[in-house]
């Protein structure tokens, strides 16, 4: 678990990781936008994590993890925001598209919702993030709650997949790379 002094450890983390995100460099495509957005639009994603005690950090930042709990939600307009700035014009069209697909997916019932995981790119492959997802997860099944995710990049569903994710779809509308809403039901 990270403390509310590691937020900007894990903030940090997190950028590095989604820094070659297909679905995250297509909102923030230049490192411009990607320097000046990243931390608001994380912050608008998952958060309230870092106050409520539902973020984790591995190892001197390994690897990190927003968490919101069960009744709590990303502040969309915050998100809205940083894409309403430092988005292209020209796609904020299949950006609302997206908005809406995703929005159809996300469970209405009480759920941890996994904002976003990375590890750092220097230090993939040793299990920092399995390790991450494993204790997170723990917390899921003894709450008896279900998990919620969005994995933005193909290569990840597999790993969601040995963790007891399923794959509920696929949002690709026009251009956009695609996201894979995927829940996991409590054991």
């Amino acid at each position: 678990m990270a403390d509310a002094s590691e937020g900007e450890a894990v903030l940090n983390t997190l950028m590095l990781a989604f820094a070659t995100d297909p679905c995250l460099r297509y909102v923030l495509d230049t490192p411009e936008a990607l320097f000046q957005g990243f931390r608001r639009f994380a912050t608008g994603m998952g958060g309230a994590a870092l106050e409520l005690g539902s973020a984790w950090i591995a190892e001197d930042g390994a690897a990190a993890a927003l968490w919101l709990p069960p009744g709590v939600e990303s502040d969309r307009d915050a998100m809205l925001a940083v894409i309403g700035e430092l988005a292209r014009e020209a796609k904020l069209p299949v950006l609302g598209e997206v908005g809406e697909a995703m929005a159809a997916y996300h469970p209405h019932e009480p759920h941890w919702y996994l904002a976003m995981i990375g590890v750092d790119p220097a230090r993939q492959g040793r299990g920092y993030g399995s390790a991450i997802l494993e204790a997170s997860l723990r917390r899921c099944d003894e709450d008896g709650v279900m998990a919620y995710l969005e994995s933005s990049n193909p290569k990840n569903v597999p790993l969601y997949e040995r963790h007891g994710f399923e794959v509920l779809g696929h949002v690709a509308p026009g251009d956009f790379p695609g996201v894979y809403p995927m829940v996991r039901r409590p054991r």
